[in-house]
This record gives structure tokens, C-alpha cells and sequence, in this order.
């Protein structure tokens, strides 16, 4: 299995982008408590962050993809989120932004990248299915996962149990369906 890391940095201004855009989810949903205050109920349906939430966990195995597209496009969006927020905090503070995290991502092992193309695979075959809104919440989750999931401290958590657990699932999964044992 792959232990090592991709090889990647945010700014801090990167990580404020990716810390606003999940304080605006955050507070969308407080705002109009999901579907059950919607439609009456007056409580914060948990179930309207899971779109949200699930592209924070693709964001981050874009991140720790060493290359392809997946990893190119997370380069990318890395790129832009760290741009847009120098740009940001130059033009408000006068500060330029540094590096706060480099490399701290784990890999995918060949297993875990078995899962994650099955994963785009089957998010690209259902594409029609999910309805406008909770696409919408999975891409700004999958920019948002891009930038605060390479982090360090709070944030390395959700690396660190995305990415290792996508690995350990493709290796379970290649032990039962190649090998017919459980790992």
C-alpha cells in the first residue's frame, strides 16, 4: 500500500477561500434548516448537507491523486482558490499570502484509486439522476474539499480518514472479489 504524499500546497488566503465557502454552506443551511423547515417542520434536516459533504470527500481524493485528471484538475482548482484569494487580500489588506500546507495529503494506493474511479464512473452514469440544486452543493463541496482538505491541523483530519479509509476499502474489495477473502 502507498503511504507517501501527493505533493501540493494552499496559501492562507486559499484556505480562507475554502474556509468561506464552507462557513456559507454552513450558514445556508442554518438559514433555511434544509428541507424541514422548508416544508414546515422547523428543524435542520442533516440530509441536505450530504451532496455538500460529499463533494468535500471527492475534493479531497482529487487531492490525492498524484496525477490525471482527477489531479490535474484539483491542481487547478488549488490554483484558482489560492489566486482568487491573494488577489482578495492584497487588494483588502495589503498582505501578500504564503504557503501553509505543502504536501500533506496522503496518496491513493492503487486500490484506493480502483475505488475512486469506480466513484466517477458511477457519478458520471447517474449524472442525470440527482436533481439541480444538490449538484450545485457537491461542486461548491468539491472546490471547498480541493482547498481545506490538504490542510494541517483540524482540517489534515479529513484527509486523513477520507483517504486512508478509500484505501483500505479497495484493498477489502479486491481481497473479496479477486481473491475471495475478506481482509
Amino acid at each position: 500500500m502507498n503511504t507517501g504524499f501527493t505533493s501540493t500546497a494552499i496559501t492562507g488566503a486559499g484556505l480562507a477561500v475554502g474556509i468561506a465557502l464552507l462557513a456559507v454552506e454552513a450558514y445556508r443551511w442554518w438559514k433555511t434548516g434544509g428541507g424541514a423547515a422548508a416544508a414546515g417542520g422547523g428543524g435542520r434536516d442533516p440530509k441536505t448537507l450530504i451532496p455538500f459533504g460529499g463533494g468535500i470527500g471527492f475534493g479531497t481524493l482529487m487531492v490525492a491523486c498524484p496525477a490525471g485528471l482527477l489531479g490535474t484538475a484539483a491542481g487547478f482548482l488549488r490554483w484558482g482558490g489560492n489566486s482568487f484569494g491573494d488577489f482578495l487580500m492584497s487588494s483588502m489588506t495589503g498582505q501578500k499570502s504564503s504557503a501553509v500546507a505543502t504536501g500533506a495529503a496522503p496518496a491513493l494506493a492503487p486500490e484506493g484509486a480502483l475505488i475512486v474511479a469506480a466513484l466517477v464512473l458511477t457519478l458520471w452514469l447517474l449524472r442525470k439522476s440527482f436533481p439541480k440544486p444538490s449538484k450545485g452543493k457537491f461542486w461548491r463541496g468539491v472546490f471547498t474539499g480541493t482547498l481545506i482538505g490538504i490542510g494541517t491541523g483540524t482540517f489534515a483530519v479529513v484527509g486523513q480518514l477520507v483517504i486512508p479509509g478509500v484505501n483500505n476499502l479497495g484493498v477489502q474489495l479486491l481481497g473479496a472479489v479477486v481473491h475471495g477473502t475478506l481482509v
